[in-house]
């Protein structure tokens, strides 16, 4: 795939092989679109992110994302059965009542970016899936058969990449798509952190 363009930010016209196209790769080309999954939680790195594709890729120099369907997968991690009771409760209840807060926790997430993406008036698809994040990163870019996935980075050192763990990393070494880590700038000295 190759593109052309100036430096100035006219619009870029992406060029497809035509036999990957035809073997199926490419999917979205097809209809002339590129498809973006985007990674989204409720964190300032999402939001970040989330912005920098709407202002890059949306943006009236890109021909306001016309060559672009963007779609927002949010994580809910899903519930593991605990041996949890508490007074008058079984650990069923205490399950369910764990789910129900997951799940409005979810809605609540997608609602912010849905908000974001209509104050920039983009339409985009928003799901929320259950399961690890990475799990189902991978399974939204087979689905929408992804051209990039687009994740914020949340700035771990390497100390608390090797305890924590780190999507991004792990999707940059095993996503079937390119994969864009966007990094928020960090903050110069005397100036304030902007928070969702």
């Amino acid at each position: 795939m190759s593109a052309s363009g100036s430096s100035r930010g006219e619009h870029i016209v992406a060029e497809f092989d035509t036999e990957n196209v035809e073997k199926g790769l490419f999917h979205q080309a097809k209809e002339g679109k590129i498809t973006m999954v985007l990674a989204f939680d409720d964190s300032e790195h999402s939001f970040y992110a989330l912005e920098w594709t709407l202002n890059h890729f949306y943006s009236p120099a890109t021909g306001g994302g016309m060559g672009f369907q963007l779609v927002i997968v949010h994580a809910k991690r899903a519930m593991a059965a605990a041996n949890v009771s508490g007074p008058g409760t079984s650990a069923e209840e205490v399950l369910q009542d764990a789910e129900m807060d997951q799940r409005k926790l979810a809605a609540r997430t997608v609602e912010k970016a849905r908000a974001v993406c209509s104050a920039h008036s983009v339409e985009a698809v928003v799901e929320i899936m259950e399961g690890d994040a990475k799990h189902v990163l991978m399974e939204a870019v087979a689905k929408h058969h992804a051209d990039i996935l687009i994740l914020g980075s949340h700035g771990y050192n390497s100390v608390q990449r090797a305890f924590m763990g780190s999507v991004s990393d792990h999707m940059a070494h095993h996503a079937q798509c390119s994969v864009m880590i966007v990094k928020r700038p960090k903050p110069q000295k005397g100036t304030k952190k902007q928070t969702h």
